[in-house]
């Protein structure tokens, strides 16, 4: 199989159209893996950051087979699991969503190896962690972080803890209804509080008490649209479809939601450059400060490519819009190493957070890091789409 897929890659080179996307001799999911694994910038921890980027070298792993790409996820799960199945260094007073994410990883493995029991102890464990230990609003959304934002949900969380919750109700409890029930609960209330019934998009996040310095009066939301709040969003959205139940009542809704931003982010592309500003609000593109941010615009390209792939979007219409996000990010975002033949993940914002007022100074005054893992990971996963679709022209 990896002969095939390396011969693969060279009748690409030789046969399709150059545009920039096509431009390297090798392609970029696997280019970029090798160079952020090679460069040691993935430390052995549970935290979100490196769960992101776990997510997207599961895809090129499913890609390609390379047995490196496994070996590597599976040497990063192990060192953090103990024994009993809980995680090194769990903090039992710190309930925040963000670390959940590895949990999808971890039945990742389970669905690998169902015969090792501590994948499925550990899952079970951030299971209960999530539905028996995190806090609730008053209308049961999960808290983003327990005792720091009380009532508040984020975008973000949706992806953090929405597709372990979809994957584990699929793989142990596909009839229980209550899971899916919950699960959907999520997504209805960000849905309630945060989208804007105009223009399609979605806030950062909400607070439910509205007590927060930032929070509308009405509707308890945050002032502005965060690409990557928005793109965690988006990848939440396409990633729970792939395991909810299609005759529950849930899979139309989100499937909607999903179309819904869908056909937002394409009247939002940039003209000029094909990604996504960082603040995303009506007035704020192109003021000073603001900038094409590569994780979000990453997310979204991921999501649209996906999207097209599972018959859930138009292709005419959303192939163009997801082709030319590709290409500004190989254009602008991937820089080429030279000491090493490596190639580095540029413009991807470092933090986004609703611990301040939450106003647009705040957003475009965080700085930008060079290798983000937030960043690699949705960008690995949109290259593996675009190269399934290239393989689909030959």
């Amino acid at each position: 199989m990896q002969l095939n897929f390396i011969l693969l890659v060279s009748l690409w080179a030789t046969i399709l159209p150059k545009t920039s996307a096509q431009q390297s001799s090798r392609p970029y999911s696997t280019w970029l893996a090798d160079s952020i694994i090679s460069a040691n910038l993935v430390p052995q921890t549970r935290w979100y950051t490196e769960a992101t980027f776990y997510r997207g070298l599961e895809s090129v792993y499913n890609h390609t087979s390379f047995q490196k790409y496994l070996d590597f996820i599976i040497a990063q799960i192990d060192a953090i699991i103990l024994p009993n199945g809980s995680l090194k260094g769990w903090d039992y007073n710190d309930h925040q969503l963000d670390n959940i994410r590895v949990g999808s990883t971890i039945l990742y493995l389970h669905t690998l190896f169902p015969s090792i029991q501590i994948y499925r102890a550990a899952a079970d464990f951030l299971h209960d962690q999530l539905l028996n230990h995190q806090k609730r609003t008053p209308s049961g959304g999960f808290w983003h972080k327990d005792p720091k934002y009380p009532n508040q949900m984020w975008l973000d969380g949706l992806f953090m803890a929405g597709p372990f919750s979809a994957t584990y109700a699929s793989l142990f409890d596909r009839n229980n209804k209550t899971l899916w029930d919950d699960i959907l609960l999520q997504f209805e209330l960000v849905e309630q509080h945060c989208r804007n019934k105009t223009n399609g998009m979605l806030k950062h996040g909400y607070d439910e008490s509205k007590k927060a310095v930032w929070a509308d009066k009405v509707t308890g939301a945050s002032p502005h649209v965060w690409i990557r709040a928005q793109g965690w969003y988006f990848m939440a959205l396409i990633d729970v479809l792939g395991w909810f139940p299609r005759d529950h009542e849930g899979y139309g809704r989100i499937k909607g939601w999903f179309i819904w931003l869908a056909e937002a982010l394409k009247r939002e592309q940039d003209v000029k450059s094909g990604g996504w500003w960082l603040v995303m609000d009506e007035g704020f593109v192109e003021r000073e400060g603001n900038y094409i941010e590569s994780s979000g615009t990453a997310m979204y390209t991921y999501g649209l490519l996906r999207g097209v792939r599972e018959g859930i979007l138009d292709r005419e219409e959303y192939l163009p819009v997801a082709e030319r996000a590709y290409e500004v990010m190989t254009e602008k975002f991937v820089a080429r190493n030279g000491t090493n033949r490596g190639i580095n993940w540029e413009g991807t914002v470092r933090v986004g957070s609703l611990d301040g007022n939450g106003d647009y100074e705040y957003y475009i005054g965080i700085n930008r890091v060079e290798n983000s893992l937030i960043g690699v990971g949705p960008f690995l996963l949109a290259s593996v789409e675009w190269e399934r679709y290239q393989a689909t022209r030959l």
